[in-house]
């Protein structure tokens, strides 16, 4: 899926932000806002969305590291490269490559835990933020029993050293992406298929599978490691909370209610959708977040 599918006005651009080469597109004219995707997708799935937002801002839509076509450097032993704070240092870096010192941030699944973290670590940077379908990490796993290990199977399956899950998510990828947009997704839910196409040319490069990997064994090991550090700080910036009302998220926690315990501002709703907003719902993920970044409420 080229940049044409996001418009005319859409461009490709690479990032060198030291240790990594971020994939991107941009195009609109206005305030900066930048799109962070989850997994397993890549900055396509903004498709049905940021074209509409390009009308009053400069939306900016990268592959974070490991995922589409931005680089995949190795994990290391800690699997710190894949920490949220290197993914959250990447996106300062393309923010500062378009000279941008202030921008607003919306993610959604591991983009979103980006845009928690980036909130964290530039408060200063960071104007508004949003996240979408996700609880707090470090509350997640704190509160892990049976139902949570059932539905987020994955959290534990993708941690698995010695290359277990790269090996059997590798004898089928294509089976194994189109199946977790399946059971995340509201019953009846409908998927772009060039999106899906170009979901399934990615992830089918086992240094994007391994990549992946490391994303979720830096989740639950440096990453933890990070927010318990940070556990008494809040964050300052007001902060959208999205999610799909068919969605584990929302049949497992009181999500509102879980961030206004980490962020001083914070308000939302759930959508009539399962876990993948931007996609499922996206003429509600577009008016929510125009009306968030122009006015703030």
């Amino acid at each position: 899926m080229t940049p044409t599918r996001f418009g005319p006005d859409f461009e490709t651009r690479q990032v060198d932000t030291g240790d990594a080469s971020i994939n991107l597109v941009h195009g609109g004219t206005g305030p900066p806002l930048l799109l962070l995707h989850g997994y397993p997708q890549t900055h396509v799935m903004w498709h049905a969305v940021a074209p509409r937002l390009a009308r009053h801002f400069h939306v900016i839509c990268p592959d974070l590291r490991g995922y589409g076509h931005s680089s995949k450097p190795p994990g290391g032993d800690d699997h710190a490269a894949y920490a949220k704070r290197a993914m959250a240092r990447d996106m300062a870096a393309v923010m500062d490559a378009f000279g941008y010192a202030e921008f607003d941030v919306a993610g959604h699944d591991r983009g979103a835990r980006v845009t928690h973290r980036m909130a964290l670590d530039y408060p200063d940077r960071v104007r508004r933020a949003c996240v979408m379908d996700i609880a707090p990490t470090l509350h997640m796993f704190r509160h892990t029993d049976q139902q949570f290990a059932t539905g987020y199977y994955h959290w534990f399956f993708l941690i698995q050293p010695d290359g277990l899950p790269e090996t059997m998510i590798g004898a089928d990828p294509g089976y194994y992406l189109r199946e977790k947009l399946r059971r995340w997704a509201a019953p009846g839910a409908r998927f772009d298929d060039a999106a899906i196409a170009e979901y399934e040319r990615c992830f089918a490069d086992p240094a994007a599978i391994h990549a992946s990997c490391e994303d979720y064994r830096a989740a639950a090991g440096i990453d933890l490691i990070h927010d318990e550090a940070d556990r008494d700080r809040r964050l300052a910036c007001p902060l959208l909370v999205l999610w799909g009302a068919h969605s584990f998220v929302h049949r497992t926690y009181d999500v509102l209610t879980v961030w206004q315990d980490y962020a001083d501002k914070a308000a939302g709703r759930a959508l009539a959708c399962g876990h993948f907003l931007p996609e499922e719902s996206p003429d509600e993920v577009h008016d929510e977040l125009l009306r968030f970044f122009t006015d703030g409420t």
